[in-house]
Parts: structure tokens; C-alpha cells; sequence
């Protein structure tokens, strides 16, 4: 019985899954999925940043997700020395029912950051993304409901594909603006908007054609001290697409035992909330130029039933390159 709800919960996601992109709870440290005006927009020579998020485990592998991208400074020396300019690249996989359907994304992007003071503490930067993607369906491997058996998913289904395999790709645009400041050397606040799927790409298998809803997300963020050792993050995200939406919002606390170390190290907890659907506890470490951030969706929707309550289990590694001869800029971090 649970086999069966599995199944149906995963067939139904798969369609749910045809309209809206892929996510990540931590968003905050998937920059380069959350807005390409986050290109280039650190502290440092380069970042490299990977993610990876297996969503409901439990039922048969449903969904599956990971990033690679890194980013770095260009042509510091020809600008404005309170101008960053960016470039990035980043390969993108997202796997559905057990790696049935399998999407391939590869991303080049570059932003502008505007400084608006002589320091360069507050900045409006502009970015624009360009991807090609590619879809790979293996029919074979899809179970569908007139399969069922009383020995599993044994018989033979009605439905009719041209071939075992169906494949499509696409080339797509995505922009994004971004404001980010600071008032001491200890706080940061942002704010910035992006628009993914702009010239609305269009899907085809089997013969049918479907333009990909453009995705509008809202995002922000801030840190700031609350004692000598500890600061609290907060972010929160909203993300429209098609007929869906989605709302993200929470923090942590950043503790810093060791602020006067050559390599620091910091411990993070707390928590972010998707309304209508998950409780996400978040748990980080930060040493030197490293950080890692672990993440457990604890589902509370209604199809907690179904997945027995289990989540999604994500993790992110971000690597910051800090020369020491540089001045230290907050920029976001949440």
C-alpha cells in the first residue's frame, strides 16, 4: 500500500514538476539559481559553490537536485575602484522518479555592481544569465497506474510513446537586479528581484509544445550584531510561477568564538519556514574561507502522509577565495 502511495505521490510531482523550476530551501546559498545579479557579489577573488538536495528519499528517489558554479572578478584594474564587475559559470542537474526524467543545465552569467559611495559599501548591480538546457525522458523506466499488479508494477501500460527515450532542449535568458548595503563593518542588508524564463522557452515531446512560465522571485535579506560574538541573519524569499507560488523566511545565529583567529570559525543555527508546506532546521560551520550548511525539510502539508513525514535533506559548500591585503565588504550572506 505504501508502495502505491509512493508511486502516486511521484507521478503527480512529476506534472506539478512540468510547470515550476526545481528549489532549494537554502537559497541562500544558491545565488546563481536565486538571482544573476548575485554574480560576482562577495568578498573575495572567487567563489566556488555546490548544492545538492534529495527530496523525499524514502519514496523511491523523487526528487534529486545539485549545482556546481563558480564565479569571480574581471577587469579590476580598468574600473571604478568602488565598481565590481562579475562573471560566472554554473552546471545544474535535476533528476525526477527515480532518474527517469533527467534535466541538464549549463549557465553563464555576468552583473555589474554599481558603487554608490567612494567605499563601495552600497552598490546596485544588474545581472543576466544565459542557459542552455537539455531534457531526457526514459520512458522505460516511468511506472504508470494500469501497470499495477498484485506482484508490483509488473503489467504492461496503455500509454503509447514514440520511443524509449524522449529528449528535448531549449536555450533560455534570465535577469536580476540587486541592492546591497552596509552601515558599519558589521552589518549587511539587500534587496534585489529577478525574473528567470524571460523569453519563455518552449518544451516539445511526443508531438505537444509548452512554453515555460516565467519564474518572478522577491528576495531579501539582512545580518547584524546582537552581542561581541554573535549575529543574526535573517532572509526571506517570495517566488512566483504559472499558478504556484512560494514563500520562504526564517534566520539563524551566527556565533563567533574565535573573531581575533587567523582562520575563524563560526557555528550557525536556526531555521526557515516554507508557508503551507515545510519546517526547514539549519545547521552551519564556518572555517576560514569555507562554509558548510546542512538543511532537513520537515514536511507539514498534506502530502505528509504520504511521504511519512520525511523531507529533504540538502546540503551546500561555499569557498570564498579572501586575500588578506584586501579590505574586508559585507555583502550577503542569507
Amino acid at each position: 500500500m505504501r508502495k502505491w502511495i509512493s508511486t502516486t505521490v511521484c507521478l503527480f510531482m512529476l506534472m506539478r514538476a512540468s510547470a515550476q523550476d526545481p528549489h532549494f530551501s537554502q537559497f541562500f546559498s544558491s545565488p546563481l539559481t536565486l538571482n544573476p545579479a548575485f554574480t560576482g557579489k562577495f568578498d573575495g577573488t572567487y567563489r566556488v559553490a555546490g548544492n545538492y538536495r534529495n527530496q523525499w528519499p524514502t519514496i523511491n528517489n523523487a526528487f534529486t537536485t545539485a549545482t556546481g558554479a563558480v564565479d569571480f572578478h574581471i577587469l579590476q584594474d580598468r574600473i571604478a575602484s568602488n565598481d565590481t564587475w562579475g562573471v560566472g559559470l554554473m552546471a545544474y542537474n535535476d533528476n525526477s522518479a527515480n532518474g527517469a526524467v533527467n534535466f541538464n543545465y549549463g549557465t553563464i552569467s555576468t552583473a555589474y555592481h554599481k558603487g554608490l559611495d567612494e567605499e563601495g559599501y552600497n552598490q546596485i548591480g544588474l545581472g543576466f544569465q544565459l542557459t542552455y538546457a537539455n531534457m531526457i525522458i526514459n520512458t522505460a523506466d516511468l511506472k504508470f497506474e494500469d501497470q499495477l499488479t498484485t506482484n508490483g508494477f509488473t503489467g504492461v501500460t496503455s500509454e503509447i510513446f514514440s520511443g524509449s527515450t524522449l529528449k528535448s532542449n531549449y536555450v533560455d535568458v534570465n535577469a536580476g537586479i540587486l541592492y546591497n548595503g552596509s552601515t558599519t563593518d558589521r552589518n549587511n542588508f539587500y534587496f534585489g528581484v529577478s525574473l528567470y524564463h524571460i523569453t519563455r522557452p518552449k518544451q516539445q515531446f511526443t508531438g505537444g509544445l509548452f512554453a515555460l512560465n516565467p519564474r518572478a522571485t522577491i528576495h531579501a535579506g539582512t545580518y547584524f550584531p546582537i552581542g561581541e560574538t554573535t549575529t543574526l541573519h535573517l532572509s526571506a524569499m517570495q517566488s512566483f510561477q504559472g499558478g504556484a507560488s512560494e514563500t520562504v523566511l526564517g534566520g539563524a545565529f551566527q556565533l563567533s568564538p574565535t573573531t581575533d583567529a587567523e582562520k575563524p570559525v563560526s557555528l550557525y543555527a536556526g531555521g526557515w519556514l516554507r508557508l503551507n508546506d515545510a519546517i526547514i532546521p539549519y545547521v552551519g560551520l564556518e572555517f576560514g574561507d569555507l562554509r558548510l550548511g546542512v538543511s532537513y525539510d520537515v514536511n507539514t502539508s498534506s502530502l505528509k502522509t504520504a511521504s511519512q513525514g520525511t523531507g529533504g535533506i540538502e546540503v551546500s559548500l561555499i569557498y570564498v577565495r579572501r586575500p588578506s591585503t584586501d579590505k574586508p565588504i559585507n555583502c550577503p550572506k542569507f
